[in-house]
């Protein structure tokens, strides 16, 4: 990374940190959401309907995970638009951002339910569970058109430098969800079907939160919204490009992670269930340097858009060691506490040992994987998502045949692929940064 001069350190790394810790907080509050939701279910007489809501949850994890191009091309696109004090372009990406969430919605709710029964196929979800999986999944459909139009709210939000935002809307949503949990399954008796309206009333919920914070924002903005930028399709092509790119990037990552989770499968149920455990690890370490990647999406893409490459260089700089630190800290309490973390995450005996063995890979990973979260944020927001498109394609190009030539290896030959694919990512990233430092992003547009 491009080296930073004193004085800007310490106000960039306030700048980073202001946004980054209402990220990582809300962060931490998605996994209570689940534990409520199968804590409920799983008090109920018949285990069906916790495998209902698990298989359910899976899909619409995945299937949404796809859309999350609505924040990330958000995010990006506004951050730049404020960096130029273009409060006009900033009112319209939003109205620009709403009516694709809802046309994307739409579809789903209309065209959804036959993608439903081909993701639990595909899951091979048992015959029991699967009608009633199923009623939880078109049922959940029905909250598409809020739940993707909250993206397109958070990242216009984070896109200006209100993080407070993001905190305030996923707490206004795990609350509501928790307590229509505890009504309509305790209290009136219902079952996965109860969990899945809870979910719709709370999604509904934070859109009805979100849109009347966007009303009180609009009011600070000059300008309004231009019709032929709402209704032109012509008008949509930067934002059509940003995110068909993420679109892709998003199906290869979702790609690697399917790959690896089906490979471990094939290992038995004890390596699956071990390689689920250590990937909480993963997950626990993206909750901090999502914060950190986030808040680089918006002072990076301001500066971007403001031609001062100064900022950029302190905001990148600053961004990159407080990742580090980060990334450090895990791999230290992992090497330190990982088999007390795996204790506290299954009870079984045979799971925890097989975990054991791969806790190696966990010490590692976050050192590795840091620099992709920091630079996915710094290309986020400059918009140069082809190049992360790009990172996650040359890495599955050595992720395959790593895994191949490392089958006899078992399971650790499929971590050693999935770090190939990860390390392979960083470096691409890395770079393609160094590069673009070099010419585009050091001289005044």
């Amino acid at each position: 990374m491009t080296a930073t001069s004193a004085p800007h350190s310490a106000p960039a790394r306030r700048r980073i940190w202001a946004l980054a810790w209402p990220i990582i907080l809300s962060n931490v509050t998605v996994p209570l959401l689940g534990l409520v939701d199968t804590a409920v279910v799983g008090h109920l007489p018949d285990s069906r309907y916790l495998a209902a809501v698990t298989l359910g949850a899976t899909l619409f994890s995945f299937l949404y995970w796809g859309f999350g191009f609505l924040r990330m091309g958000t995010t990006g696109l506004t951050a730049q638009a404020v960096g130029r004090d273009d409060g006009q372009t900033v009112k319209n990406l939003l109205g620009q951002a709403l009516i694709m969430a809802a046309a994307i919605g739409g579809l789903l709710v209309l065209l959804g339910s036959p993608l439903v029964s081909f993701g639990l196929w595909l899951l091979d979800a048992s015959p029991s569970a699967t009608p009633l999986a199923q009623a939880y999944a078109d049922i959940r459909l029905l909250s598409a058109p809020a739940v993707l139009a909250n993206y397109a709210i958070l990242g216009w939000f984070l896109g200006q430098q209100n993080a407070r935002v993001t905190l305030w809307i996923l707490l206004l949503t795990n609350v509501v969800n928790i307590v229509f949990d505890l009504w309509f399954v305790v209290g009136l008796g219902m079952s996965s079907n109860g969990v899945a309206w809870a979910s719709v009333l709370a999604d509904y919920s934070a859109f009805a939160f979100g849109g009347y914070l966007v009303l009180r924002q609009l009011g600070h903005l000059p300008g309004q919204f231009l019709r032929r930028r709402l209704l032109a399709l012509g008008a949509y092509r930067a934002l059509f490009s940003v995110n068909a790119n993420l679109f892709v990037r998003t199906l290869g990552l979702l790609f690697a992670m399917a790959f690896f989770t089906a490979q471990g499968a094939r290992q038995g149920d004890t390596v699956l269930a071990a390689n689920a455990v250590l990937l909480q690890f993963i997950m626990l370490t993206s909750y901090a340097l999502d914060g950190f990647a986030h808040a680089a999406e918006s002072l990076v893409g301001r500066a971007f858009g403001r031609g001062d490459w100064s900022e950029f260089a302190a905001t990148v700089g600053a961004t990159a060691r407080l990742s580090l630190y980060t990334a450090l800290a895990a791999a230290l309490c992992f090497a330190l506490g990982g088999n007390a973390l795996i204790a506290l995450l299954t009870g079984l005996p045979e799971v925890r040992s097989t975990a054991a063995g791969y806790l190696p890979w966990m010490v590692a990973m976050p050192l590795i994987a840091v620099w992709s979260y920091l630079l996915d944020g710094v290309f986020i927001g400059t918009t140069a998502v082809k190049e992360m498109r790009n990172s996650i394609f040359i890495g599955l190009a050595v992720y395959l045949p790593v895994w191949w030539l490392a089958r006899p290896l078992g399971n650790h030959g499929l971590w050693l692929a999935f770090m190939a694919f990860t390390l392979v990512r960083s470096v691409t990233l890395i770079v393609y940064y160094q590069r673009y430092r070099q010419n585009r992003w050091r001289t005044r547009r």
